[in-house]
């Protein structure tokens, strides 16, 4: 049986969602891992790229209580903090000046963070200050939850609210707040959260305004294979409707696996894991390679989840790129994860050596770029 849904894939047939569960469940380990590989290699190519950028959290002000979230503060408590411009803008500098051509912005749900009022005028006045000085930068901004969030505040249609941030300089969206597309899932992880059909529908929205986004799962925590494989299609789905009505759609897959340190505590104690188990993960990739590859081609693990050795394992499980250098993070770092915040380009040039494969870098819509910079320590 396993053979069969193997050779269906090296055919380039999408699979069905019963077959994906049974690789999934599978002890075929070595098998799927070989398959993901040939085809990131026919879908992707033999190079692995990256992108040069800086993570901007502007503030952990947040008014929902997820389950899994160690980032999130109300305000007035320790270590709550709402950036304002000026410290907005010295990270903006400060990364032009480390090579980075994208900033990837996103942070907590504050009803406080308004101007005149308005919600969307407080997220355009974020893109305008940094859009103003660097206009040349890509600007990866605002998550599915933030849109919905602005649109409830303001009394706006989703398209109105994505309109108004692409209009004011947002170049792509992040594929973030999906954790698993399944709402009894979402009930027990992020219950305040946007549900599945919702997320959904704002991503189409995004992708119909001329916006791409990325895609993402959270995983390793209480979902099962079959919850898992139901997320990849309804990402599938939504990639080949995207497709089907010449939008750019999805640009990449990322996988996050859950690091629990120090989420709190009850689904700590559930899951009984503080960090990514790393075969259930490498597993998870070559599947959502094979699953996800005809229509979303570029795959990424998360270094920042998994350290880098795990992230260069995952090149060998169907990932094509290994990410950006961030500068700095603190969303799963704040949560415990042991992988770093920022990464030096020759760093990761050289781990993508060790597999002798050649390295690229690449901007946000994986166009090369033909000048590498080097991400300076503080």
């Amino acid at each position: 049986m396993i053979d069969a849904i193997l050779d269906k894939a090296r055919s380039r047939i999408d699979l069905s969602p019963e077959e994906g569960v049974l690789l999934l469940k599978s002890n075929e380990v070595e098998k799927i891992r070989e398959v993901s590989d040939r085809l990131r290699q026919e879908q992707a190519g033999e190079t692995v790229t990256y992108v040069v950028n800086r993570n901007i959290n502007y503030t952990n002000i947040c008014e929902q209580h997820c389950s899994f979230c160690a980032f999130r503060r109300d305000d007035g408590d320790d270590g709550a903090y709402w950036l304002d411009w000026a410290q907005i803008l010295e990270k903006a500098i400060d990364a032009v000046k480390r090579g980075a051509t994208e900033i990837c912005m996103q942070g907590g749900l504050n009803p406080t963070a308004k101007i005149d009022g308005s919600s969307l005028k407080y997220y355009q006045q974020l893109v305008h200050t940094i859009k103003s000085e660097f206009p040349q930068l890509h600007l990866h901004a605002f998550s599915p939850q933030e849109v919905q969030f602005i649109a409830r505040e303001d009394h706006l249609t989703f398209a109105q609210v994505v309109v108004g941030l692409r209009d004011a300089g947002v170049d792509s969206m992040p594929g973030t707040a999906a954790e698993v597309l399944d709402d009894q899932v979402r009930k027990v992880l992020c219950p305040e959260k946007i549900d599945s059909d919702t997320w959904i529908e704002i991503v189409r929205t995004v992708h119909e305004q001329g916006v791409p986004t990325t895609s993402t799962m959270l995983s390793g925590h209480i979902e099962t294979p079959e919850q898992q494989i139901w997320h990849l299609e309804k990402l599938r789905s939504l990639q080949q409707s995207a497709k089907q009505s010449g939008y750019t759609g999805i640009t990449e897959f990322i996988l996050l696996p859950f690091v629990g340190q120090e989420a709190p505590k009850p689904l700590r104690r559930r899951v009984g894991r503080d960090q990514p188990d790393l075969a259930n993960s490498l597993l998870l990739t070559a599947v959502a390679r094979i699953y996800l590859g005809n229509w979303i081609p570029n795959h990424q693990p998360s270094w920042v989840k998994l350290g880098l050795s795990g992230a260069v394992e995952a090149l060998r499980w169907g990932c094509n790129d290994i990410g950006g250098t961030l500068m700095e993070e603190h969303i799963t770092t704040m949560a415990g994860a042991i992988g770093g915040t920022c990464m030096e380009v020759e760093t990761l040039q050289n781990a993508i050596a060790s597999l002798d494969r050649p390295y690229q870098q690449r901007d946000t819509l994986y166009r090369p770029l033909a000048v590498s910079y080097e991400c300076l320590s503080f």
